[in-house]
């Protein structure tokens, strides 16, 4: 198996195993500033606000190598991967390279619905990619934005006509796998729902046995038109050497509804950025997310919403749950500018703390430039409630067993919020897993 000459920087790596057809040449200049805007910012420190609570040393230090085209997953591992029940277009990843023999067919899946590579797209429909791809990344803050950005090639590319509704979700499936060296990749999504249209997409991060350490720094945009209803997720479940830096931009006309739900499982150090821009009047977004800690996880969460428009509804809902000497990082941003008058905008962070070693940073944040709005916050960590243990020992159960039906039902409110019942009842299973003397429960969601 060919392997690339580990360097010290990534974006020496990226272009050093760079090879750019043609077709893909007109993104240049946007990859071009990518590259240099991530030069000019460097690695997050702990003077950067953003990232305070978050030690990226360790990843800074890592030598990475670009993924290979040929890496291998079983067909054993490629099942266990599925989503059991889940009736979707299927696009497989490996180390960040899409691999065609695992996927589903891509094209025009039905009238209207157009599913690709964005390596195909790029070349292929140009039209439809030039206006979108970059427009909410582009003057970033961020290093791992720019990162992405200098990195564009490979992701997946989504686009539903005006008034169409995809009959399937698409599940873009990311596999890590166990290439020898640290391996960084960096995915890109464009997701494009037109006027009054409707799609579901799942991105699924997840680890062969025994995968070593990578870096997975992805960006998916989404431009949700007027009446647009779309539906993404984010379920992570790396393997335990992974970073993972996954940045979610979205951009909400009239009247759309967007929902984001993140589920942060696995990973050594995850960092979850959810961005969107609430631009026409009367939409509304809701930002799920639960995150479950143990060992040395470092699970890092931030959520900025900004509301630029009359008359829109926001809903963050995060829920932690850590054990062991793992970290939990919450930081919910509510920007509300001065034409956004009768925003209504609600934000709740809690946290569940398990072990005497796990730690909790949140930071509610609001930013409030309109006077006529409801916005309201709140962030609460505690311990499992002893008068409720106390309860159901008293009932007859076990203080384990009793335990985990409390932390099982503070996780499940957020499932509940997924309009997808697979993935509600696979993220019940995990959770089952997860928790000592919960194989005893019966759940059904």
């Amino acid at each position: 198996m060919a392997t690339s000459t580990p360097t010290h920087t990534l974006p020496d790596v990226i272009e050093a195993s760079r090879t750019i057809p043609e077709c893909q040449s007109w993104l240049n200049p946007f990859r071009d500033a990518g590259r240099a805007r991530f030069k000019e910012l460097g690695w997050p420190g702990k003077r950067n606000e953003s990232w305070r609570f978050t030690n990226l040393d360790k990843l800074a230090a890592t030598n990475f190598v670009s993924a290979v085209d040929d890496a291998e997953v079983s067909d054993e591992a490629l099942a266990s991967f599925q989503v059991p029940g889940l009736d979707a277009t299927l696009l497989v990843f490996v180390d960040g390279r899409f691999r065609e023999e695992l996927s589903d067919a891509t094209g025009e899946l039905e009238p209207g619905v157009l599913v690709l590579p964005l390596t195909e797209a790029i070349c292929q429909h140009r039209d439809l990619v030039e206006p979108h791809l970059g427009r909410l990344t582009r003057e970033t803050d961020d290093a791992f934005t720019a990162l992405n950005n200098a990195s564009v090639e490979n992701g997946v590319f989504v686009r539903v006509q005006d008034g169409v509704a995809a009959s399937k979700p698409v599940h873009v499936l990311s596999i890590a796998t166990d290439a020898g060296e640290p391996v960084a990749s960096h995915p890109r999504g464009l997701i494009i729902a037109g006027v009054a249209s409707s799609v579901t997409v799942l991105e699924h991060a997840v680890a062969v046995e025994g995968a070593g350490v990578s870096l997975t720094n992805a960006a998916t945009e989404i431009f949700a038109a007027d009446r647009a209803r779309v539906e993404h997720y984010f379920l992570e479940r790396d393997g335990r050497e992974a970073f993972h830096v996954a940045s979610l931009f979205a951009h909400l006309g009239e009247s759309t509804d967007v929902k984001s739900h993140t589920v942060l499982l696995g990973g050594s150090l995850v960092r979850n950025n959810v961005s969107p821009t609430l631009a026409g009047t009367d939409c509304e977004c809701l930002i799920n997310g639960l995150y479950v800690g143990d060992g040395h996880q470092h699970l890092d969460n931030v959520m900025r919403v900004h509301h630029a428009a009359q008359g829109c509804r926001s809903r963050q809902f995060y829920k932690g749950i850590l054990n062991g000497e793992s970290r939990g990082v919450f930081t919910g941003r509510i920007v509300v500018d001065p034409v956004a008058q009768q925003t209504d905008a609600v934000q709740s962070n809690r946290n569940l703390l398990l072990s005497e070693g796990a730690r909790v940073n949140a930071r509610p944040q609001l930013e409030i430039f309109a006077d006529d709005v409801k916005c309201t916050h709140g962030c609460t960590t505690g311990e499992v409630d002893p008068d409720a243990v106390f309860y159901f020992r008293s009932r007859g159960l076990d203080e384990e067993t009793a335990r985990a039906m409390l932390i099982y039902a503070f996780a499940a409110e957020g499932f509940q919020r997924m309009d997808l019942q697979p993935v509600r009842q696979l993220l019940a299973a995990e959770m089952i897993a997860k928790l000592p003397g919960a194989s005893l429960l019966s759940i059904e969601v």
